[in-house]
């Protein structure tokens, strides 16, 4: 017995995220918790602060060896992190 207006729980979420305009900021937060994820647990620990403006996300890393590395994968930290918030949330990686 189906209606017509029945919606699964993700659909109900996504819509009730849109209507209160939270989805940039839930995709962004979605973003910056799978930070670890993305870039190893060694990396995640030398990271002091992480977070999103404007479509910029500023990391502050500790060590300068690690830094160096993230610049050279910077391209494809970018197409991970939006991979897994869904849609483009950043645009730009500015180390600290």
């Amino acid at each position: 017995m189906s209606r017509d207006n029945d919606k699964t729980l993700k659909e109900a979420m996504d819509q009730m995220l849109k209507v209160y305009r939270l989805k940039h900021k839930f995709d962004e937060t979605h973003a910056v918790e799978s930070w670890e994820t993305i870039v190893g647990k060694a990396v995640a620990n030398r990271t002091k602060e992480i977070f999103i403006r404007d479509k910029k996300l500023f990391v502050r890393i500790e060590s300068s060896v690690v830094k160096n590395e993230l610049t050279i994968m910077r391209a494809q930290i970018m197409v991970n992190l939006n991979e897994k918030a869904g849609s483009e949330v950043v645009s730009e990686i500015i180390f600290l």
